[in-house]
Order: C-alpha cells, then sequence, then structure tokens
C-alpha cells in the first residue's frame, strides 16, 4: 500500500510536465482515497477501462487520456457525468500523463515504439510544445510495404501507408497519436518516412508533395506501452498492484 500523494510526487518528478504546453491537465484530475493498493492502467479514461477498474477494485486510475481537454465544454454532463460520477461512486483516484509520457527518455510512447519496432534512436527534433516528441533514427533499410507487413506483426494493427516517394525506408521520424501534422518538420529534416498514430485528409496531399511516405499506425496501438510501463515502474518503486487494461481500440 501506498499513499496518493508519495506516488503523485514520484510521478511528477520522473515526468516534469511543467516543461510541456500541453491540452490538458497532467496529474490528478479526480481525487479519490487516499490509500492506494491496486492501479489500473489504460489508455483512454473511458467507461469501458472505469468498469474494469470497479470490477477489480482498483483505488487509481492511471491513464494517457483523460479528461478536461482545452476548448472543450467545461459543464459536466452527459458521458463526461457518468464517468466521474463512477469514479466519485467508488472513491477512486484518475490520474493522466499526456505530453510528458509521449516524451519520455525510457518509458515514454515514443522510445518504447522505437525499441518495439528495432529502430534506432538518433535523437529529437524540439517543438514549441516541448523536447522529445518528434524523435528520429535509422531501421534496417527496407521496402515500404515491408515495413507496413512489421507493423502488422508487431503492434497487431494494420497501418495505412500513403507512399510519398518509391525509395526504401531507412532515416526514420515519428511521434505516436495523433500527431500527422508534424510530417512537416519530418520531410524538412529529410526523413524517408513520418510515422504517427492517425491521418487526415490533408496528410496525404503533404506525403506526396513533400516526398515522405506516412504511416498511420493507430492512436490506440502506437499509446499502449507508455502508461503500461508507468504503471509497472510503480509497481517496482512501491507495494502496490498494478494491472494492464488494453480496452479494444481499432483506431
Amino acid at each position: 500500500m501506498s499513499t496518493r500523494r508519495v506516488l503523485l510526487d514520484d510521478m511528477q518528478a520522473l515526468l516534469t510536465p511543467e516543461r510541456f504546453k500541453d491540452f490538458t491537465v497532467n496529474g490528478l484530475q479526480v481525487e479519490g482515497r487516499d490509500q492506494v493498493t491496486r492501479i489500473m492502467s489504460g489508455v483512454t479514461a473511458s467507461q469501458a477501462l472505469l468498469d474494469e477498474a470497479v470490477a477489480w477494485q482498483a483505488d487509481m486510475v492511471l491513464v494517457h487520456h483523460g479528461y478536461f481537454w482545452k476548448n472543450e465544454p467545461v459543464a459536466i454532463t452527459g458521458m463526461k457525468q457518468r464517468r466521474i460520477a463512477t469514479l466519485l461512486a467508488h472513491d477512486i483516484n484518475l490520474v493522466a500523463w499526456h505530453l510528458p509520457l509521449d516524451a519520455h527518455a525510457t518509458l515514454g510512447n515514443n522510445v518504447l515504439l522505437a525499441g518495439r519496432m528495432g529502430w534506432e534512436v538518433q535523437g529529437v527534433l524540439d517543438g514549441e510544445m516541448g523536447q522529445g516528441l518528434l524523435y528520429h533514427g535509422e531501421m534496417a533499410e527496407c521496402s515500404q510495404q515491408a515495413l507496413t507487413e512489421r507493423f502488422q506483426q508487431r503492434l497487431d494493427h494494420t497501418p495505412l501507408m500513403i507512399s510519398g516517394h518509391d525509395r526504401p525506408i531507412k532515416r526514420i521520424a515519428w511521434c505516436t497519436g495523433g500527431a500527422q501534422d508534424k510530417i512537416i518538420e519530418a520531410a524538412e529534416a529529410g526523413m524517408d518516412a513520418f510515422v504517427s498514430g492517425e491521418v487526415s485528409e490533408r496528410t496525404t496531399h503533404l506525403a506526396r508533395e513533400m516526398g515522405i511516405t506516412y504511416y498511420a499506425a493507430g492512436h490506440h496501438a502506437t499509446e499502449r506501452d507508455g502508461i503500461r510501463a508507468l504503471g509497472e515502474w510503480l509497481s517496482q518503486r512501491h507495494e502496490v498492484e498494478h494491472r494492464f487494461a488494453d480496452i479494444d481500440n481499432p483506431v
């Protein structure tokens, strides 16, 4: 057993959210009981994840995508009301880490995606939102189709590939989640390919006209590893039990 305050302080020191200009609240979003024995992690604080947490009698839910996003309606009604009511009724803490978890050098979504895919990390390209959100490196040279197949094997997700040239892929940049517009920075840095989670209509034209191949490898699929790793990190440092719940999401 640990306390909410001890766990939050440990995560705050690890992830240093003050370095980022984020769209949401990082850290504690909904306060629950002070004593924490069980932590359930998941990508998004959906109702399905909350129901899993209630069934497992979790004291804390740890997510990458929480609530209170910039420009969303302030009123707590409808779906948001039902979710928050579930947390309050069962005295469960909700803790969310967004950009700080994407960028972390050992537990972050970006570095863990590289490890899963076998890419050599060579550095990060800084941006106005914070350092470490756009990684770049190299991989063993392969065809564009071969990289598509590798995503299928290692992420269990079929990516959408938009070819911007007919070269093999070697130099690669990536930013997990909904970062498709960082393709511009990746192209300007001379990458053969850029990887993120989602795709917009404009991304097709950017890829083709800037000469870079784009892979939309799944928002959920590219961001499962970070939050799971953070939960495991906490369980190794504190007397808490951790379980990751992978709520299916094809996007």
